[in-house]
């Protein structure tokens, strides 16, 4: 009885961590189409598993959001900095024949980008 429930419990826990996968993967992807300079070039999307952090300041997502990255516009239109955790999701990419990688950081309802490098 005592290992059927915690077969129960362990799947619960898989499938509310997918979701939270595919949650980050969608945000990110539309974050992506719609701040990259030509996200027609960008091709063969691959994201590593979802994780968590404290490590980020909000001095440093100033900095990140100043620096942007190559390929993406200027200026992008952030949210406020939100308070607590960050999620980041790793997302490699081909653009042009280059493998490339950027990291993508997330408010704690993984609905949009923070800040990226």
């Amino acid at each position: 009885m005592k290992s059927r429930a915690y077969i129960i419990i362990g799947v619960m826990l898989l499938f509310a961590s997918c979701g939270q996968q595919y949650q980050a993967e969608r945000t990110v992807g539309a974050f992506v189409d719609d701040n990259a300079e030509n996200p027609d070039l960008i091709a063969k999307r691959d994201f590593a598993d979802l994780g968590t952090t404290r490590h980020i300041t909000d001095s440093l997502v100033s900095v990140m959001r100043q620096r942007g990255a190559e390929h993406f516009k200027k200026g992008i239109s952030y949210p406020a900095i939100p308070q607590g955790d960050l999620y980041y999701l790793r997302m490699r990419y081909v653009y042009e024949g280059d493998t490339l990688q950027n990291t993508f950081y997330l408010n704690e309802e993984l609905t949009e980008v923070v800040a990226f490098k």
